[in-house]
């Protein structure tokens, strides 16, 4: 089976520091989907002290990744990386499963699932 979520070595280094940085080296990274944005669904990244069973769980470059069973399906494949650029540093979300995206890239839908579009 395939993971759900791909965390790039770089994009695993930037989160490791961001625990670091909040102290936050025993959590779990959350990365899920919630409905909003200005295409209907949008990513939500975040750090997590509980494993639900309601979790799918993923080890990737020494990170456990939680992701909602519910969630599993819209994320499958997706590709987190960290890019480094002269105007500072961001993570890129690369979803195969999103047939539209809108201009700032955190928002898109999916043939199977519209979420709830908003106005940019």
């Amino acid at each position: 089976m395939n993971d759900v979520v791909i965390i790039t070595e770089a994009a695993a280094y930037q989160i490791k520091d961001m625990m670091k940085d909040h102290e936050e080296e025993n959590a779990y990274l959350r990365v899920g989907v919630k409905g909003g944005g200005c295409s209907g669904l949008s990513y939500g990244m975040g750090f997590e002290h509980e494993i639900t069973e309601e979790d799918q769980v993923l080890e990737q470059h020494g990170l456990t990744v939680l992701v909602k069973k519910e969630d599993a399906p819209i994320l499958n494949g997706t590709k987190i990386d960290y890019k480094q650029s002269m105007m500072g540093g961001g993570f890129t979300i690369d979803n195969p499963n999103a047939i539209a995206n809108c201009g700032c890239g955190s928002s898109f839908r999916t043939a199977a699932n519209t979420g709830t579009p908003e106005e940019c």
